[in-house]
């Protein structure tokens, strides 16, 4: 199991909107919307790093008012 957090920049005022709308998806265990430079911070999981990259492509990105996603795969060291 992979675990990441995706850091999300949107439009203005679009942070609540998309954070409501991610916290629906498979795969995704949270998604609140935060100040700072990025906007909504998702906490998400997948089999693996092709079924992660999946995720945030096909299912995240599309999301209406993002703008910019940056993904952060957990390690443990």
């Amino acid at each position: 199991m992979v675990q990441a957090f995706v850091l999300i920049q949107t439009d203005s005022g679009r942070a609540s909107d998309v954070a409501r709308e991610i916290k629906e998806l498979d795969g995704v265990n949270t998604a609140e919307a935060v100040t700072g430079p990025y906007d909504v911070i998702v906490s998400a999981e997948a089999a693996d790093v092709d079924a992660l990259g999946h995720l945030v492509v096909t299912q995240i990105q599309p999301v209406v008012g993002i703008v910019r996603t940056l993904t952060c795969p957990v390690v443990r060291i």
